[in-house]
């Protein structure tokens, strides 16, 4: 009989037993409130109280007026769309202690009646036995910030969208310049359309618009050019090439707001070697802390842009997730595990934030391409794992290196080179592991060192 040792296991701050709590059972029109104290003379037992609060902003605050002056310890709020913003934003400003949960978390329990009376109760019983894990909601700066960065990538995918819609047209007008050109989005294609539209229909008139390398394909451009691009084409390209434009002003003006909010942030901000810090500061010769951007900015495969998303969908403090590990589980870029007696196996990692996996994918692929440590590593598992797992892996340490970037303001990202992985390998012991493997084969094995 195998005997084994008891493992403690210490409750997380968050598993407490507490005596005043509510729940909120979130709709779009209104929330099912309930409020568990402690029954007056009669220790151990409980009473519920449940009612309909509306969700607009005066309803709202009479209700965080009634849980202050009830000594509410901790409200709880089921995340349903967004209707549960109002009630985040007016009771945490109200000094109390809300915390976000899913509902997919909560209401599995199969015998169960569903009502939204019933779901506030059961939110407000696992409330005050502290058996729920709750959302990651960053601080207001933070969600700011996540506005316009979501913003300009739904933007930036409209944008490409036009972009593809654009080169559907020119495709029904037999204009193939897009199997010439590398991109529709370049100075010459844009001045050929420009003339299309304008009543140009001469292909070596259009051909000689190229500019720089393009010149030397006049001959493929000529014949890409021909085709029947009629006044009804002209219009529709006109509309889609304003509709790029303005986004593309869109977009600009994003990123410049996104700057200012990033610097203004003093978490965000650099540090000069004379230790005054600021917007501006940490960008010169040997400052001490760089501003997380530009921390960020120094990681293969990650731009301004993607660090700048990066910080806006996980924050600044790092204290939020207590390691790496939690971090990553929290972006779903890790598999799950799934282990029942003997058997231990790898589940679905999961969805997790669409706009963290996606610049995370954007990233690891750039740093695939790259002669780099996380170059290197996409390149080993690739050939294993294939490249969509390879992918996520090296999305994983992207992720990895940022936690420690973002909790350690004076770090700096250094990286390991190609050879990081070769120079771990233990050379006799993948000698003899050859060795061995050509003797089964029947040979007889002799080792010389190279002139």
């Amino acid at each position: 009989m195998t005997v084994t040792i008891p493992q403690e296991i210490e409750d997380e701050e968050r598993e407490q037993i507490l005596e005043r709590v509510a729940a909120v059972d979130v709709a779009k029109s209104s929330g099912m409130v309930c409020m568990r104290v402690p029954r007056e003379g009669k220790p151990g037992l409980r009473r519920s109280r449940v009612w309909q609060v509306d969700a607009t902003t005066n309803a709202v605050l009479e209700l965080a007026d009634c849980l202050v002056r009830e000594g509410i310890q901790k409200v709880t709020l089921e995340s349903t769309s967004d209707y549960w913003r109002i009630w985040l934003y007016l009771l945490e400003a109200a000094g109390l202690d809300v915390q976000l949960v899913r509902a997919l978390d909560v209401k599995q329990v199969s015998g169960r009646p569903k009502t939204d009376k019933l779901d506030a109760v059961w939110l407000a019983k696992l409330t005050e036995r502290g058996m729920l894990r709750p959302s990651f909601v960053p601080p207001a700066e933070i969600r700011q910030l996540r506005d316009y960065t979501r913003m300009r990538t739904d933007l930036t995918r409209e944008r490409a969208r036009h972009w593809q819609r654009l080169e559907k047209l020119l495709e029904d007008a037999l204009i193939k310049v897009s199997a010439v050109a590398s991109k529709l989005d370049t100075l010459s294609v844009r001045d050929m359309l420009e003339a299309l539209i304008g009543g140009e229909r001469d292909p070596q008139v259009l051909a000689d618009l190229a500019r720089g390398k393009m010149k030397a394909k006049r001959g493929a451009l000529i014949e890409a050019l021909t085709g029947r691009f009629d006044d009804h084409h002209a219009e529709l390209a006109r509309m889609l090439l304003d509709q790029i434009d303005t986004l593309t002003a869109q977009v600009g003006k994003l990123t410049t707001r996104i700057e200012e909010l990033t610097g203004a942030i003093p978490a965000a901000q650099g540090v000069d070697p004379d230790g005054t810090t600021g917007p501006a500061a940490g960008r010169g010769q040997g400052a001490p802390v760089l501003p997380a951007v530009d921390r960020l900015d120094e990681v293969t495969g990650i731009g301004r842009e993607a660090a700048q998303v990066i910080i806006a969908e996980i924050g600044l403090d790092m204290s939020v997730f207590p390691t790496p590990g939690h971090l990553v589980s929290w972006a779903k870029v890790c598999p799950r595990t799934i282990q029942s007696g003997a058997r231990s196996r790898a589940g679905h990692a999961g969805k997790g934030n669409p706009y963290l996996k996606g610049i995370l994918g954007e990233a690891a692929a750039a740093a695939g391409k790259t002669d780099t440590f996380l170059g290197e590593r996409y390149r080993r598992l690739v050939r294993r794992r294939g490249k969509l797992k390879a992918l996520v892996a090296v999305a994983r340490s992207i992720l990895v290196i940022a936690w420690h970037l973002l909790s350690d303001r004076a770090a700096r990202y250094a990286d390991l080179g190609t050879d990081h992985y070769a120079s771990k390998i233990d050379k006799d012991r993948k000698m003899r592991s050859h060795v061995r493997q050509l003797q089964a084969m029947g040979y007889a094995v002799t080792l010389a060192p190279a002139a």
